[in-house]
């Protein structure tokens, strides 16, 4: 909708990772030093850590492209809550090998023999794990047992591990000195700073062909990154609600007012994205319920006047719906409006 209204050839903040929009911020292009270093080193471990939403997905997909004119052979596991043996199973199954009903010792006996073949062709295995905090303990033993397989006294197997900060904690465990020794580097993945953010933003507008169209103000950046504390994935619901709100209310300028009103709305919803629990629906004291913007009044009484109450709530969240449904259906029709109108040439054509 709002990629139109502001002339943008793409949505500039969607949520699922694209390269053309990959900010090399000073964290990011230091983490990805340390990924091409460990790479260089062609062994061992390499673990980048971050909160959600810091940008890890992106790293990889970035590290990925740039490896297209090397000689790695890279796969992604993105599967890791998995045991032992299914951890086999599924780097297996990311190379293109056998893996269903193989029992333990042939899928170690075909990925060796996998590794070594791509060694004699002068190439070199990567598997790259994502999502790495849910691996559990023997897995992560399993993958220090593959970095064991060597050809003519170098390694052929190297693992890069992404995931949140549990995983650093995991690798800190008293069981773990084996595998941290194989580690050649690791880097932790902080959230963007102010400016950064700022630049941030704008780096994905141009991406998309922005002309300056919206403009956003000074204190709107500085509210977008109080609400966000510099998390690109936050930034980017952020910034898109924003877009929109912009787009329904035929904004070109953003300003503080704009964007507290959108971070209210967003906050809202996850309020009413909440279902209540058993023990607040049945405990006097302890709920709380929105019933109307900005008003929250207590469920009480005896169970008939709660089920009153949480009635009248019921009634309310649908009128809530409805406007909400109706503002939707106006976006669209507008939508489809804008499109007859930049169709009409064509037609005439």
């Amino acid at each position: 909708m709002y990629a139109t209204f502001y002339n943008l050839k793409k949505k500039p903040f969607q949520l699922n990772p694209d390269p053309e929009f990959f900010y090399n911020s000073a964290v990011h292009k230091r983490a990805l030093a340390y990924l091409r270093y460990g790479l260089a080193q062609g062994e061992g471990f390499v673990v980048v850590t971050g909160e959600p939403g810091t940008g890890k997905t992106m790293l990889v997909k970035e590290l990925f492209g740039s490896l297209r004119d090397e000689n790695t052979v890279a796969g992604l596991m993105v599967t890791s809550q998995v045991g032992a043996e299914d951890t086999l199973r599924i780097i297996a199954a990311t190379f293109g090998l056998s893996y269903d009903g193989d029992a333990k010792a042939v899928l170690l006996k075909n990925l060796e023999e996998f590794f070594k073949l791509k060694a004699r062709e002068g190439k070199r295995v990567l598997l790259v794990v994502d999502e790495a905090q849910n691996l559990p303990i023997q897995s992560l033993e399993e993958l220090r047992m593959l970095l064991n397989f060597e050809s003519e006294g170098r390694s052929i197997f190297q693992v890069f591990l992404l995931g949140q900060d549990e995983l650093r904690s995991t690798l800190q465990g008293g069981k773990m000195e084996q595998v941290r020794q194989r580690i050649t580097a690791m880097y932790h993945l902080r959230p963007l700073e102010s400016e950064e953010t700022k630049e941030y933003i704008l780096h994905r507008l141009t991406t998309a062909g922005w002309a300056h169209d919206p403009e956003f103000t000074k204190e709107a950046f500085e509210e977008i990154y109080r609400h966000t504390q510099g998390v690109p994935r936050i930034i980017n619901t952020l910034c898109d609600r924003f877009l929109l709100y912009g787009y329904l209310e035929e904004l070109h300028v953003l300003d503080l007012e704009a964007v507290r009103l959108v971070i209210k709305e967003i906050e809202q919803d996850a309020v009413r994205g909440q279902p209540p629990s058993y023990q607040e629906l049945t405990n006097v004291d302890a709920p709380m319920y929105p019933i109307e913007s900005g008003r929250t009044v207590p469920v009480t009484g005896s169970l008939e006047d709660r089920v009153i109450q949480l009635e009248n709530l019921v009634f309310t969240l649908r009128k809530t719906v409805q406007k909400e449904r109706a503002l939707l259906r106006k976006a669209i029709l507008l939508q489809l409006d804008m499109d007859e109108v930049y169709r009409e040439p064509l037609d005439e054509a």
